[in-house]
């Protein structure tokens, strides 16, 4: 199973994520506006403003552009300290802008927000916290030194101080605030987006398997023919030639090869999962392939299969599909890790529904995780006695969200629920105390309704 910390899924490639050429479509768009409103405070409403350093500021921007476009290629993406020095330069021009445009007087000191927005939603911790702190250091500074906006008669644009005061404070309100929100949300996309990546591996993995299965079954099946002709062949030749004892022995040796050829596909054919035959399995026999890997791992595994509310005592024939298999072999596997002793696995059916419920005996969910499990990553504090239970276990919540996952896709509605109260002492509790998880199925979703023969198993086509 992938871990959130393997190359594929690490954190660490996040800013690689985003490319210069968005940054730069970004800046071209700022340069736009910054141009626009220089050009429409001297024009228009005759501010005295001092050009020369105005358009100093926003050459330096459409510079550093022109630059990037000539010297990168267009599929250039940053890593995490170009990202920073990217913004960090926006995020600088825009403060000497404003520095030059009368401070906080200048109503665009909002856009002040936009370079720690960006880090927020696409660069490490570290560098969204550096980039807050310099955005609200630098919107301090020029709210109290600062080029005053001057009219045409030479009087400055005055701000009353509450009013000032409050601008300040919504701006650092803003920076933390919405900083805050974008990283969660995006810290959030990005982990659903590693889990089901995580989970459509997973599934593909297990679609492979068994389509390896198939093969080797289908392959099994058609050289059974030639062997059995090759052993014929040889046992007559062994009984041709008694009087010729080296061609004889060259017999022998050909009959024993071809039983060990049989041998060796009779054994693969019975892990071909993908034969006619086995597209469709008894309930029992597709939850005991899912518990098989479990069998031995020092936990006794009590597989139970009965009819409900008037459903005929035959076991429904279900489809063997990769996703059940996979999604109860990972709820299994967990109940295994947790259990003291037991696990229980009950199948039920009735006339519209299918359910299979694990239970075990352990100590249950985690009462505050409880009403997140099934989401990517969950992160729970790992005391002494889990690391003793379960010292490979990290915790991360990616198991249960790919069975929970599979099995959705094929129908299921999932129930996660404790056995009993978690603060119970060990005396009171009832044996199957622990965890229980509950998928149900809509009959028609998994149960086989063709009753078509299956018809020949077909050649493999080269």
């Amino acid at each position: 199973m992938l871990s959130p910390d393997s190359g594929l899924l690490s954190r660490d490639t996040r800013s690689d994520w985003v490319r210069l050429r968005t940054l730069i479509l970004l800046r071209w768009m700022a340069i736009v506006g910054q141009l626009a409103a220089i050009t429409v405070a001297d024009r228009y409403y005759d501010m005295q403003l001092p050009l020369g350093l105005c358009y100093l500021a926003v050459g330096a921007s459409i510079t550093a552009n022109l630059v990037s476009v000539f010297v990168f290629p267009e599929s250039k993406r940053l890593s995490e300290t170009e990202a920073m020095l990217t913004l960090l330069f926006d995020l600088s021009q825009l403060s000497f802008l404003l520095y030059l445009t009368g401070g906080l007087a200048n109503p665009f000191a909002l856009l002040i927000l936009a370079p720690v927005t960006i880090s927020a939603s696409a660069l490490e911790l570290r560098t969204t916290l550096l980039l807050g702190s310099l955005s609200i250091i630098f919107i301090t500074l020029i709210a109290f030194v600062h080029v005053p906006l001057l009219y045409a008669d030479g009087s400055a644009l005055s701000v009353p101080v509450l009013f000032g005061f409050g601008f300040w404070l919504s701006i650092v309100i803003g920076i933390l605030f919405l900083g805050l929100y974008s990283r969660r949300v995006a810290t959030e996309i990005r982990s659903m987006s590693d889990a089901l990546l995580a989970t459509q591996m997973a599934l593909a993995r297990e679609q492979k398997l068994t389509d390896l299965g198939g093969v080797v079954a289908a392959a099994a099946h058609e050289l059974g023919t030639p062997l059995a002709t090759i052993k014929l062949v040889s046992a007559e030749m062994i009984d041709a030639l008694e009087d010729q004892p080296e061609l004889q022995e060259d017999a022998r040796l050909i009959r024993d090869q071809a039983n060990r050829c049989r041998d060796i596909l009779h054994s693969m054919g019975r892990a071909g999962k993908d034969d006619l035959h086995m597209r469709t399995v008894p309930l029992s026999m597709l939850v005991t392939e899912a518990a098989e890997p479990h069998q031995g791992r020092g936990k006794r595994l009590d597989l139970t299969f009965l009819p409900r509310h008037g459903a005929g005592e035959r076991q429904p024939n279900v489809r063997r599909r990769p996703e059940v298999i996979h999604g109860l072999r990972n709820l299994i596997q967990n109940a295994v890790d947790f259990a003291q002793t037991t696990v229980w696995i009950q199948g039920e059916w009735s006339l519209t529904t299918l359910t299979i419920r694990i239970v075990d005996d352990g100590d249950g969910f985690p009462s505050h995780v409880i009403g997140r499990i099934g989401d990517p990553f969950v992160r729970s504090r790992r005391s002494s006695q889990d690391l003793v239970v379960r010292p490979e276990y990290e915790g991360m919540g990616l198991g249960l969200f790919i069975a929970k996952t599979l099995l959705e896709r094929t129908g299921a509605e999932l129930t996660f629920a404790n056995g009993s109260d978690p603060f119970l002492g060990p005396e009171d509790r009832p044996i199957r105390s622990g965890a229980i998880v509950e998928v149900k199925w809509p009959l028609e979703k998994l149960v086989q309704t063709d009753h078509q023969g299956l018809g020949p198993n077909e050649p493999i086509q080269s």
